[in-house]
C-alpha cells in the first residue's frame, strides 16, 4: 500500500542484471576457494601440470617431428588452453544453480544470472591463467611469436562458446535426471581427452581417423587456432563457422528446454530421490 512503484527502462534493467551477474560472478569464482587468487593459482597449476604431461609423452613417444614447425611448447600449449577452456565450462554450466535451487527464492536471481556468471566466471579464470602462462612463459624462457593472435584468441571464445552450450543442455537435462546426466558430462569430459584432437593435426590425420574427430567442435576450434598461431599451418579439413553453427543450435535447444523445465521443476523431485 504504501510502496513506491519505479518504473524502469530497459537501461536501467541492463545495469541490473549486469550487477547481479558480477556479484553471481565473484560468488562462482570464489567458490573454488576462499581465497581467489588460491583458486587462480590451482587453475594455473592443473594447466601447467598438462602441458608439462604432453610435453614429456610426446618427447617420449617421439612424436615431435610430426609437430608444426615453430615453438613445440606453443603447440602443445594451443591443444591444452583451449581443451581446459571447453571441459571447464561445460562442467561449470553443468554444474550451475537450477530452478529448484534455494538462491531462486531470491528475489534478483533466475536461472539466466545462474548459467551467465558460470559461464562467464570460468571464462575470467580460464583467460587470466592463459595469460599468465604466456607472458611468464615469454619473459623467463623464449619470446613468442603468435602470427594472428586476435583470431587465435577468437578460437579460445569459440571453444568457451561450445562448452557452454553443451553445458546448458546438460543443465537441462539434469533435474529429470541427475545420475545419468552426471555420468554422461563426466564422460563427455573425459572423452575430449582424446576426441578434441589437441595432439594431433587434421592435415596429418587420414581419412577414416578425420570421420572420428570431425564431429566434436572443439576439434575445429584447436585446429583453427593452430592455424592462426603458427604461420606455416594452414587447416584444410576443420572450420569455425561449423563450431559456430553447432553451438548455435545447441543454444536453441538448451533455451527452450530451460524455459520447457523451469515451469515443471519441482523440489519435491530431489525428495523422492
Amino acid at each position: 500500500m504504501f510502496q513506491v512503484r519505479t518504473v524502469e527502462t530497459r537501461f536501467s534493467s541492463a545495469i541490473s542484471l549486469s550487477e547481479v551477474v558480477f556479484h553471481s560472478i565473484v560468488r562462482s569464482v570464489r567458490s573454488k576457494h576462499n581465497n581467489a587468487l588460491i583458486a587462480l593459482a590451482m587453475n594455473i597449476m592443473q594447466a601447467v601440470m598438462f602441458v608439462a604431461v604432453f610435453y614429456a609423452m610426446f618427447s617420449i613417444l617421439g612424436m615431435r617431428g610430426s609437430a608444426i614447425r615453430g615453438d613445440f611448447l606453443l603447440y602443445v600449449m594451443s591443444g591444452i588452453f583451449l581443451f581446459l577452456t571447453h571441459t571447464k565450462t561445460v562442467g561449470a554450466v553443468a554444474g550451475a544453480e537450477g530452478p529448484a535451487s534455494p538462491m531462486m527464492q531470491h528475489a534478483p536471481m533466475n536461472t539466466m544470472v545462474a548459467i551467465l556468471s558460470a559461464a562467464l566466471g570460468s571464462l575470467y579464470i580460464q583467460t587470466i591463467s592463459l595469460f599468465l602462462i604466456l607472458f611468464v612463459y615469454h619473459v623467463a624462457f623464449t619470446p613468442l611469436e603468435i602470427e594472428q593472435p586476435i583470431q587465435a584468441y577468437g578460437m579460445v571464445l569459440l571453444s568457451w562458446v561450445t562448452g557452454a552450450a553443451v553445458g546448458l543442455v546438460f543443465l537441462v537435462l539434469k533435474p529429470w535426471s541427475p545420475g545419468v546426466v552426471g555420468i554422461m558430462t563426466t564422460i563427455y569430459q573425459r572423452a575430449n581427452m582424446i576426441a578434441s584432437g589437441k595432439m594431433f593435426l587434421a592435415n596429418t590425420l587420414p581419412t577414416f581417423m578425420l570421420k572420428m574427430f570431425d564431429w566434436n567442435p572443439l576439434f575445429h576450434c584447436i585446429d583453427q587456432a593452430r592455424g592462426f598461431v603458427f604461420i606455416n599451418y594452414n587447416p584444410h579439413y576443420s572450420s569455425w563457422q561449423y563450431a559456430a553453427w553447432v553451438a548455435l543450435g545447441l543454444v536453441m535447444i538448451g533455451l527452450m528446454g530451460e524455459f520447457y523445465t523451469r515451469r515443471r521443476v519441482s523440489i519435491s523431485w530431489n525428495a523422492r530421490r
